[in-house]
């Protein structure tokens, strides 16, 4: 049985902080970081389940949705091409003014192409109250009992119970240092904020235009179903931060299921396994009295000898050999990098 919903999936990005592999050819949403198979392909599948082909929506560039072409031939599966990257607060207002318009009172349950979650039927329950919140009204987000004081994901405080068995939500919090993130996760009060929203359409739609400050001054323009000019206008924010902070109807369904933003390479033992010595090794490698290393190969065999806590990664013709604590600021050191390194044909 499919959810009466609509599924938009949020699939732009190419996630440099898994550079060498991820590349604005080969984003990280195509790479099979959890598993044999690529996270997009795995998300498209989920959302394909929770509501049919026909009433998904792919987020994504005019380039990635190029290269998407494959999955989603002959699928039913409809691609949304944003002009520009604007962020998910454009992005989402807008699927949702295209989703109104095609269907009236709808309901949104928006995804992430880039995430991990299992299994596939607690998600379903999860959502069934967070569609029931969202038919009374509430801007819903899924949030995830943390067990660890985790800096990389933002939190959501929740209060009261409600009817569905969603939880008012009282306030969001952006990436707390670490410090608080060990007093929300000791408080019980806190989730994380997975990023996985529902809600009807037009609710969102009526909380952009009161709270959305960013994205005034592109309305007129999104209500003319001129996309190119709204991302234009609209000021690049994100839905968490434009909306889900600001409205005043905003509940949290507690997940029930296992979830995860694989957002850098130290995020892998999480969702692979790992040998005796805790490597988690991707592709062909040999490794010697080398401990909690994370190893990806694809063109060649790495030989780790002697060595812990490493990330070491061979794709695209590059080599990357880092501290796992490094990884949540690789795309900070590529840049820095990047504006150190001289123009071609000029001396160092």
């Amino acid at each position: 049985m499919h959810f009466d919903a609509y599924c938009t999936v949020l699939a732009g990005g190419i996630g440099r902080r898994f550079w060498p592999a991820s590349s604005p050819d080969r984003p990280k949403q195509f790479l099979p970081l959890a598993g044999p198979t690529p996270l997009l392909d795995e998300t498209l599948a989920r959302a394909t389940g929770l509501v049919g082909a026909g009433r998904v929506r792919v987020l994504a560039s005019g380039h990635l949705v190029r290269l998407m072409r494959p999955a989603l031939e002959d699928s039913g599966i409809r691609a949304l091409v944003e002009p520009q990257a604007r962020g998910t607060g454009p992005a989402l207002v807008w699927a949702a003014s295209e989703i109104e318009r095609e269907d009236p009172g709808a309901v949104m349950i928006s995804l992430h192409a880039d995430h991990r979650i299992a299994p596939e039927a607690a998600l379903r329950d999860t959502l069934e109250s967070a569609v029931e919140a969202a038919r009374a009204g509430y801007l819903c987000c899924v949030g995830v009992r943390p067990d660890r004081p985790e800096t990389g994901f933002g939190y959501v405080e929740v209060g009261r119970e409600m009817a569905s068995g969603a939880r008012e939500a009282r306030r969001f919090v952006e990436k707390p240092g670490p410090g608080t993130a060990r007093e929300y996760v000791k408080s019980g009060r806190f989730l994380w904020n997975s990023g996985i929203f529902v809600w009807r359409a037009a609710d969102l739609l009526a909380a952009a235009r009161a709270h959305a400050s960013e994205l005034a001054a592109g309305w007129a323009a999104l209500e003319d179903r001129n996309a190119s000019e709204f991302f234009a206008r609209a000021g690049a924010t994100a839905i968490d931060v434009c909306v889900m902070e600001r409205a005043d109807r905003v509940a949290t369904v507690e997940a029930s299921f296992a979830w995860d933003d694989l957002g850098v390479w130290s995020a892998l033992p999480r969702a692979r396994a790992s040998d005796d010595a805790g490597n988690v090794v991707t592709g062909s490698a040999r490794l010697l009295d080398a401990a909690d290393n994370v190893v990806w190969t694809e063109a060649r065999r790495a030989t780790v000898i002697g060595v812990s806590g490493l990330v070491i990664v061979e794709a695209n013709g590059e080599v990357l050999v880092m501290p796992r604590e490094e990884a949540a600021a690789l795309d900070a050191h590529l840049r820095r990098l990047e504006a150190e390194e001289p123009p071609p044909g000029q001396p160092p």
